[in-house]
């Protein structure tokens, strides 16, 4: 397995983010097929009585309830963020935006594949303003 280096973009650009911060939006924005599929597994009841809350060995008192509604709240927001980074960047191509950041699809994949209405050129620009957008809504 190798790694692809990329020209970097030009500081110039009105959309110029840190490779680094870049790389980190980017592997945030991968998880979100785990947050949708932990999300749903989130939907369903628990099993067994969960009205009182257990004692576990650091003698906490836990609430199985309450910390599933705390990780369902927090898929939600991190789920809606990059969906409404999409919508914001590019409301038209916001689905083509979602599938590339979130499965990696290339640009080729999402012209062959799922006849995305844009040339490269326009693609690639609303790519960068959605992880501009995006590293200004996660500061």
């Amino acid at each position: 397995m190798s790694t692809t280096i990329r020209a970097s973009l030009s500081v110039r650009n009105p959309y110029w983010i840190d490779r680094h911060r870049y790389y980190e939006l980017k592997h945030f924005c991968l998880q979100y097929p785990l947050w949708q599929k932990q999300l749903k597994e989130l939907s369903y009841p628990l099993a067994g009585n969960t009205d009182i809350p257990t004692v576990n060995g650091s003698n906490d008192l836990r609430n199985p309830t309450a910390e599933r509604a705390e990780k369902r709240s927090l898929y939600q927001e991190r789920i809606g963020m990059i969906e409404r980074t999409a919508k914001c960047a590019a409301d038209d191509l916001s689905d083509y935006i979602l599938k590339a950041v979130t499965q990696e699809t290339s640009f080729t994949a999402l012209q062959t594949q799922y006849d995305i209405p844009c040339c490269k050129d326009t693609y690639y620009e609303l790519y960068r303003k959605f992880f501009w957008l995006l590293s200004q809504e996660r500061q």
